[in-house]
């Protein structure tokens, strides 16, 4: 069996991207663009001892689907600890709704979001109360 290990989000604009995330979640950044070659930016999404995976943001190297076309990459959910301020600081940071939150009855809060650079995301909190 294989596990992800590595995400990468591709973006129009990097600087805007890195921004959004980082506002949102809290991650941090590495440039790892002479390594690679061309613009890299390594991504720490928390701590080296918690339960997760790291990833990499570059351009995005062809358009991005049009509004209502779906996506056409692996969509990734992060786990939030508040699902309602999660989603306040998403939209504060310039994302919007896709499918707004959801309860997974017994299980969990589930929503879906579009980044400042129209990629799909979605945000999980646990919680089996959730109805």
């Amino acid at each position: 069996m294989s596990r992800v290990v590595h995400i990468e989000i591709q973006a129009d604009d990097l600087e805007r991207a890195k921004k959004f995330y980082a506002d949102v979640f809290g991650w941090t950044y590495e440039d790892y663009s002479q390594v690679s070659g061309s613009p890299y930016w390594g991504i720490t999404t928390g701590p080296t001892d918690q339960m997760g995976i790291n990833g990499g943001l570059l351009p995005r190297p062809a358009a991005a689907p049009a509004p209502e076309q779906g996506t056409n990459s692996y969509v990734c959910t992060m786990a939030v600890d508040d699902y309602d301020a999660t989603e306040r600081r998403i939209l504060d940071a310039g994302g919007a709704v896709a499918l707004p939150k959801t309860a997974l009855p017994g299980m969990a809060w589930q929503g879906y979001y579009l980044d400042t650079e129209g990629n799909t995301f979605g945000i999980h909190q646990p919680d089996e109360n959730a109805r």
